[in-house]
C-alpha cells in the first residue's frame, strides 16, 4: 500500500508548479525577464514539484531538522526560496548601481571634454 495517497491539494500544488514554469518560460520568451534572471525560478519551481510529487520528501525533510508539523517545513522552503531570490537580486541591484555610477562618470567626464553647442 502506498503510504502517501494522491490527495486534491497535491495535485493542485503540481497544477500551480507547472503554471508557474509555463508562467517564467510565457516571460522568457516575450523578454519581460532575462535568462540569467529566471534560472532561480526555475530552480525553485523544481523543487516545489519535487515536494508536489515526492510527499514522503517532506517528511524526510522534517525530521531531518527536528520539526514536528511537517507543513511547516514547506513554509521555511518556501521562506528560504524568496531569501534566496532576494539575494540573488540584491546582488544584481548592487551590481547595476555601480555600472550605472560609473557610467554617470564617464558621461561627466565626456560632456566636459566636448564644448556646448550654441544655438
Amino acid at each position: 500500500m502506498n503510504p502517501y495517497p494522491v490527495t486534491p491539494i497535491q495535485i493542485i500544488s503540481i497544477i500551480v508548479s507547472f503554471l508557474l514554469l509555463a508562467i517564467i518560460i510565457l516571460l522568457i520568451r516575450r523578454k519581460k525577464i532575462r535568462e540569467e534572471y529566471a534560472i532561480l525560478w526555475v530552480i525553485i519551481f523544481f523543487v516545489f514539484i519535487l515536494l508536489s510529487i515526492f510527499r514522503g520528501l517532506i517528511d524526510i525533510i522534517s525530521s531531518f531538522l527536528g520539526i514536528q508539523y511537517q507543513p511547516a517545513s514547506i513554509f521555511l522552503i518556501l521562506i528560504g526560496s524568496l531569501f534566496l531570490l532576494m539575494l540573488h537580486f540584491s546582488i544584481v541591484i548592487s551590481d547595476m548601481k555601480k555600472k550605472i555610477n560609473t557610467l554617470a562618470m564617464t558621461i561627466a567626464i565626456l560632456e566636459a571634454k566636448v564644448p556646448p553647442k550654441k544655438k
